[in-house]
């Protein structure tokens, strides 16, 4: 009968854990923007890749 008392008092250890996990990271901002990334794989990223090498190379010309 006592193991009932000690796996009570250690479920509500473990569930007053992860609700502070859970506070922590509304405190932290984890769950301010939630739409962004399930849409993130739709992205091209490799714009940004030739928009900054196309940069590089402009530079270089013109420190030429």
């Amino acid at each position: 009968m006592q193991i009932i008392y000690v796996l009570i008092v250690l479920s509500l250890v473990v569930a007053a854990g992860f609700l502070a996990a859970l506070f922590w990271a509304i405190r932290t901002g984890q769950f301010d923007d939630i739409h962004t990334p399930s849409i993130r794989m739709l992205f091209d990223d490799n714009a940004k890749k030739d928009n900054i090498s196309s940069e590089k190379k402009i530079n270089k010309t013109l420190d030429q």
